[in-house]
């Protein structure tokens, strides 16, 4: 007899004991058939235990999984932000849903003419056309005018941080028949805590923004997901990260790092957290009412950040450390991150998606150093005021 569970991408059989075998012992661990499915061009089954013996002409099958390698096909609406660092979460995620053969449309904030689409990743949008990608511009408080007579299976908010801003996006999506809301939130919405790393269904701030967001679409919204980030790199990412530390150690100036460098911190691929983003749509009951920290898998210390990416550069670091209070209302604009641990693993993707972390930090690194030069940034003259200020006070030399 055999229990069966089933989606829209997956059975499960728990228990099977047929009456008649053939008289050799079997052992399996996998197994794939093609299939003429229209959701999918291949099936695989997989076993945890799965073994037959002559003398008791019975199968013992403790997890038995079918399950569909390829994924319906979805129209996807992206509507991201035209500013900061998740600007370059949708256009990844736009290229790698294109890639897997569903239909994308990008609506970006604002006007397409302004100075900000000059910049990256939307000075690269044409990756998108080209790949068969639409993109559009407009106001999300209006996106009912903007895409009137659209629909999608799927939209992702990658622009609100607010409740203002993302509900009416929600609403619409709602009205219009989407069956699936994604949104990206923050990592920073974690309240600082004694035992890191941040796991889901760690304490929030209540007041955050985001949290109003999630808090909404859990009342309102069938199937919905929720995606933290913290901190990322990847090409076409114009809030600067690794190039902070490569501005430093290709000019020979010292690297400031507050407190003891010792703190542990997340900072993600974007590649990495497009790949979880796609494994939402494509097993979207698994995704459902679900938060996802979205980071890679592996922490990294301040130091450590400063020493990959001298040698991502080929070039000795000093890195120096100093106390933040010394310079005041300076100290946030001083570094890059937060002076403390702030990390967050991906814990809820692995368990629930099956996803992992396809990105290695050091090598990743490498080539964000290629492209750091390739672009000329290591030769623009770059002002080092606060680095001054901070070295001032630790009266270490600067390089001329």
């Amino acid at each position: 007899m055999a229990t069966l569970l089933s989606s829209s991408s997956s059975l499960l059989f728990t228990k099977i004991s047929p009456t008649s075998l053939s008289p050799q012992s079997l052992s399996l661990s996998s197994v794939s058939l093609s299939s003429s499915s229209s959701l999918s061009s291949s099936i695989s089954l997989s076993a945890k235990s799965l073994s037959l013996s002559t003398s008791s002409r019975r199968v013992s099958l403790s997890a038995f999984t079918v399950k569909a390698s390829g994924a319906e096909k979805k129209k996807v609406l992206i509507v991201n932000t035209n500013s900061g660092g998740h600007a370059v979460i949708g256009f990844y995620f736009a290229k790698e849903l294109l890639s897997g053969g569903h239909d994308v449309t990008v609506l970006t904030v604002g006007d397409e003419g302004s100075d900000k689409m000059k910049k990256p990743p939307f000075s690269r949008f044409n990756e998108i056309t080209e790949s068969g990608g639409k993109t559009v511009w407009g106001e999300p408080s209006a996106i009912g005018t903007v895409l009137e007579g659209l629909t999608f299976d799927v939209v992702l908010d990658n622009n609100g941080k607010d409740l203002d801003t993302v509900k009416p996006v929600v609403d619409w999506a709602k009205s219009s028949g989407a069956v699936q809301f994604l949104f990206i939130s923050s990592a920073g919405i974690y309240k600082q805590t004694e035992e890191p790393p941040h796991v889901e269904g760690d304490t929030v701030k209540a007041d955050a923004g985001h949290v109003a967001v999630e808090k909404y679409l859990s009342e309102v919204f069938g199937n919905w997901a929720s995606f933290r980030p913290q901190y990322m790199i990847g090409s076409g990412n114009n809030k600067d990260c690794e190039e902070w530390f490569f501005d430093r150690i290709v000019r020979g100036r010292p690297v400031p790092i507050p407190g003891s460098g010792m703190q542990l911190t997340n900072i993600s691929h974007v590649k990495d957290l497009s790949s979880m983003l796609t494994k939402a749509v494509e097993n979207p009951t698994a995704a459902s009412g679900i938060i996802f920290n979205c980071v890679s898998d592996r922490a990294v210390t301040l130091d450590g950040m400063a020493k990959l990416c001298a040698k991502a550069a080929g070039l000795p670091v000093e890195i120096v450390h100093y106390d933040p209070k010394t310079i005041g209302s300076d100290a946030k604009k001083a570094f890059p991150f937060r002076n403390m641990h702030f990390y967050a693993e991906p814990r809820a993707a692995k368990d629930l998606l099956g996803w992992q972390s396809a990105t290695n930090l050091p090598e990743d690194l490498k080539e964000r150093y290629e492209e750091y030069v390739k672009i000329g940034r290591d030769k623009k003259d770059i002002k080092f005021d606060i680095d001054d200020k901070i070295l001032e006070t630790l009266k270490a030399p600067v390089a001329v």
